[in-house]
């Protein structure tokens, strides 16, 4: 049938909608240069609330369904009205609710992004672009490994020296970078998370397309990046991502022997690259009996999360207000007097999602998290198969995303939370697409 016959069960896209995809993977390829994603991120809410109020949201329908709306939006007030509450009596409550009211733009910006992914054109071209993006960027980080420089780093870093007279980072920021740092450059070493959280995308696309052969090559590719890239959080993350994703084109004889090459190549590079040798190093100070190994083993985090439990127990409703650890950070640090194993100055977030929702929005921000979780797993639960595998990159992004027995970047900071959300909404916009009706139908 055709997209514009009325009997067609999965309409196309309106033609003003159509650019929906290119923005969020514009939005996406702009992480390096944070403020032009900001932008981009900005831009295209605005557009969409722009086209939304002038239609007066008439044909909403057409656009998404109701129940992807409804998610959508779900979602969002989930991570939203935590921190909205939690500005009430913050420790900085200027700053709290300028997060919160700096955060709506992110209401529009998911209903576009799950717009874009509402149909099957939308979807193709969004996911095989995030798989596109986090193929070019493992194989930068790949030549990087090789040469000691990332080509696309070191030209993103000449076109700002030549426009600002300075490049990307300060000479400060890249003396003593001991990791990958790819295309996001050594004052941004985000690589690994950032890498492992976008990897189903890839996997996923590798595996239609090339079946067993494609996955495995894409696997290892991907793994060798997120293992150079030294951050251990991400390592928890990528496993997994194996897990979830190569069971079922694997089966499990088959994917233990993935994981035991992985193991094989983990060991070899533990005595081949300092930078893994020193985090398996330090991961194994953890064996020790003493509370300073086990620190040193977590980079000092168990005091950290040892002041996030003080802020929790000394403001328990609402928190100290979202973004504001670092400010009540001294009042709860139990090593006052002693340098700490990141330097200088107080930590700036609890680097554990719980702990971070906990510590700044209180048991409020808690029941709304696991309220927001419990919708979209329902959601889950209730979707058919053909939903479920369209959903299913998404849906294993985000799960490992938010995977809450590993440590973890700020969700209520601009990056990461803006990283989280998209996720989010890619997962809600693809599992309740308008199509699933005639999909549930055949």
């Amino acid at each position: 049938m055709s997209a514009t016959d009325p009997t067609s069960a999965t309409p196309a896209t309106p033609s003003g909608w159509r650019w929906a995809p290119v923005w969020i993977l514009a939005y996406v390829a702009l992480w390096p240069a944070p403020g032009y994603a900001e932008g981009v991120l900005v831009l295209g809410a605005l557009a969409a609330i722009i086209k939304l109020v002038a239609t007066r949201f008439r044909g909403g329908t057409a656009l998404l369904t109701g129940p992807a709306w409804a998610l959508t939006t779900v979602l969002f007030c989930a991570y939203w009205l935590p921190e909205l509450v939690s500005a009430v009596d913050a420790i900085d409550p200027a700053r709290a609710l300028r997060e919160a009211v700096v955060d709506l733009r992110y209401l529009p910006f998911l209903w576009l992004v799950a717009l874009a992914v509402a149909d099957p054109r939308g979807r193709r071209i969004t996911f095989g672009g995030l798989a596109v993006i986090v193929a070019v960027w493992t194989i930068d980080a790949l030549m990087q490994a090789m040469s000691g420089s990332s080509p696309l780093f070191s030209a993103i870093d000449g076109l700002k020296h030549s426009i600002s007279g300075h490049g990307m980072c300060s000479p400060e920021e890249v003396s003593g970078v001991d990791r990958l740092s790819g295309i996001l450059g050594p004052c941004n070493l985000k690589l690994g998370q950032v890498i492992a959280s976008l990897s189903p995308f890839a996997l996923y696309a590798a595996g239609r397309r090339f079946a067993t052969a494609g996955w495995l090559v894409a696997a290892g590719a991907v793994g060798l990046v997120v293992l150079l890239a030294g951050s251990r959080a991400s390592w928890i993350t990528y496993a997994l991502v194996l897990l979830l994703s190569g069971w079922r084109l694997l089966g499990w004889r088959k994917l233990t022997i993935v994981f035991a090459f992985g193991a094989i190549t983990a060991v070899g590079l533990y005595y081949a690259s300092p930078q893994v040798h020193d985090r398996v190093a330090r991961t194994a100070h953890a064996l020790s009996a003493s509370q300073e190994g086990f620190d040193s083993a977590l980079s000092g985090r168990t005091r950290i999360w040892s002041a996030a439990l003080c802020m929790a127990r000394t403001h328990p409703i609402n928190g100290v207000g979202a973004r504001g650890f670092r400010e009540a950070f001294p009042a709860c640090d139990p090593g006052v007097g002693h340098i700490a194993a990141w330097g200088e100055g107080p930590a700036l977030h609890a680097h554990q999602l719980v702990l971070e929702v906990l510590s700044e929005t209180g048991l409020f921000g808690i029941l709304l998290w696991l309220a927001g979780i419990a919708l979209a797993w329902r959601a889950w639960r209730f979707a058919g198969e053909q939903a479920r595998e369209r959903a299913r990159p998404a849906m294993l992004a985000l799960v490992v995303t938010v995977f809450p027995f590993n440590t973890h970047l700020a969700f209520y900071s601009t990056f990461w939370g803006g990283l989280t959300l998209l996720l989010a909404a890619l997962y809600a916009g693809s599992l309740l697409a308008r199509d699933t009706e005639s999909q549930a139908a055949d």
